[in-house]
């Protein structure tokens, strides 16, 4: 169960503001928590991780509505019509 949490906060600790980074850091936690509960170790949870990460950023994609949160180089967020 330690590794479990363990594999939450490391995930969360790098959510980030842009549209992308967060899908990622959304589908890591949760693919971490459910790779960690299934498997029952760290290897579970890093895969899960992993696999979450992945996929939250392609599902995050295929279901927005054609705006994203982008990043400047100052570090300011700011709303625009999606690249492709």
């Amino acid at each position: 169960m330690k590794s479990v949490i363990f594999a939450i906060a490391a995930t969360m600790l790098v959510a980030g503001c842009t549209t992308a980074e967060r899908d990622a850091a959304v589908g890591g936690a949760v693919g971490a928590a459910a790779g960690g509960l299934i498997a029952g170790n760290v290897g579970g949870a890093i895969i899960g991780g992993a696999a979450g990460a992945i996929g939250g950023v392609l599902i995050g994609q295929a279901t927005r509505t054609g705006w994203c949160v982008y990043r400047d180089r100052h570090g300011r967020t700011y709303e625009a019509r999606c690249r492709r």
